[in-house]
C-alpha cells in the first residue's frame, strides 16, 4: 500500500449508489488518485477518460471506447461524469482537512 491507495478509496467512497466501477480497478483509482493530486478541483471529464483509456488499454486494448475523449458518444461521455464528481469531492474533503494527501 502507498500514499495513493488511502485516496484512491476516499474517491471510491464519494461515487454515488449508482456508478458501479469496473471489478479489479485498483489500479483505475490509483490514476484518479494521481489526478486528484495533480489536478484537485480542476479535474475534467475528459481527464478521467484519460486516465481511464491509460488503464483499459492494460485490460482490454481493443475496447471501443480507446478514442479521444470527444470523439464517444455523449452517453459514453456522460458515464466519465461521476468518477470526475468524485475526484472533485475528495479532493475537497482533502483540502478541508478531512484526508490526507501524503500518508
Amino acid at each position: 500500500m502507498t500514499y495513493l491507495d488511502p485516496l484512491a478509496d476516499l474517491i471510491r467512497s464519494c461515487l454515488p449508489p449508482a456508478a458501479r466501477p469496473p471489478e479489479g480497478a485498483d489500479d483505475l483509482f490509483r490514476l484518479y488518485a494521481v489526478l486528484l493530486r495533480a489536478k484537485g478541483e480542476r479535474v475534467t471529464d475528459e481527464d478521467v477518460h484519460d486516465a481511464w483509456s491509460a488503464w483499459m488499454q492494460t485490460v482490454d486494448a481493443g475496447h471501443a471506447s480507446l478514442v479521444p475523449f470527444e470523439e464517444l458518444s455523449p452517453e459514453t461521455r456522460a458515464a466519465d461524469a461521476p468518477y470526475a464528481e468524485a475526484i472533485r469531492e475528495a479532493a475537497r474533503r482533502v483540502k478541508r482537512g478531512g484526508e490526507s494527501p501524503r500518508e
